[in-house]
């Protein structure tokens, strides 16, 4: 790894929100889950839920593998398991949805832990999320239409999100807030693709990189990456 592309890593890492999130409920088309992804990067985002309780949906996961180079997704089996877990992380959960009880989205405070739960294309925010939520929220339409594209309305929010932020400072960080060891792996992953295939698939620890994003790993390490 070239010492600008470790640098332009760390960087990013430093940026990174891990705790503002989107969850998508049972979100079906690959192109919204792969643009929802590729926002959650542009904004920061160190990680996305999504409610998938079948296994074709959750093929859909190798369809977007390109857009998830820097964002994980955690994939849950119910929305109850989802907001649970969220819940637990300390976050305020809003729910975007059209009713009487809906707030402008611009109306939140999004420097607070924040997770936002957007729905299905076809049948929108289910019962139980909306019971379990706690807030819902609403982009305003002033046309014929009532409702945005699912990656459309993800990208409205999460850059409101990241604009309170910024002015708050949140993104100006001399460290990561992520784990070390969540940040060596991704150097290492990202920095080293190759090499660590090769070692995911030989069960091999990942070695620790310098300052300059080489590896220091002894021979021993070598000598098993390198045997068949």
């Amino acid at each position: 790894m070239n010492l600008d592309r470790y640098q332009r890593i760390q960087e990013v890492l430093k940026a990174r929100q891990p705790d503002l999130t989107v969850c998508l409920e049972e979100v079906h088309k690959p192109n919204n889950v792969s643009a929802v992804i590729r926002t959650a990067d542009a904004v920061g985002l160190h990680q996305i839920h999504a409610i998938w309780p079948n296994e074709q949906m959750r093929t859909l996961t190798h369809t977007s593998a390109g857009a998830r180079n820097w964002v994980e997704v955690e994939t849950h089996n119910s929305t109850q398991e989802a907001i649970t877990h969220l819940k637990a992380q300390g976050m305020q959960v809003l729910v975007t949805n059209l009713s009487e009880y809906a707030v402008d989205f611009r109306e939140i405070d999004y420097t607070q832990p924040t997770a936002i739960v957007v729905g299905s294309e076809k049948t929108g925010i289910s019962q139980q999320a909306l019971a379990l939520a706690d807030q819902e929220i609403v982009i305003p339409m002033v046309g014929m239409v009532q409702s945005l594209n699912v990656s459309v309305a993800c990208a409205l929010i999460l850059y409101e999100a990241q604009r309170q932020r910024q002015q708050t400072g949140m993104y100006q960080r001399e460290q990561s807030p992520l784990p070390e060891q969540t940040i060596q792996r991704i150097l290492f992953e990202r920095g080293h693709p190759v090499l660590a295939k090769v070692a995911k698939r030989k069960g091999l620890p990942y070695p620790t990189l310098d300052e300059q994003g080489q590896i220091i790993a002894d021979l021993n390490w070598w000598n098993a990456m390198q045997r068949g």
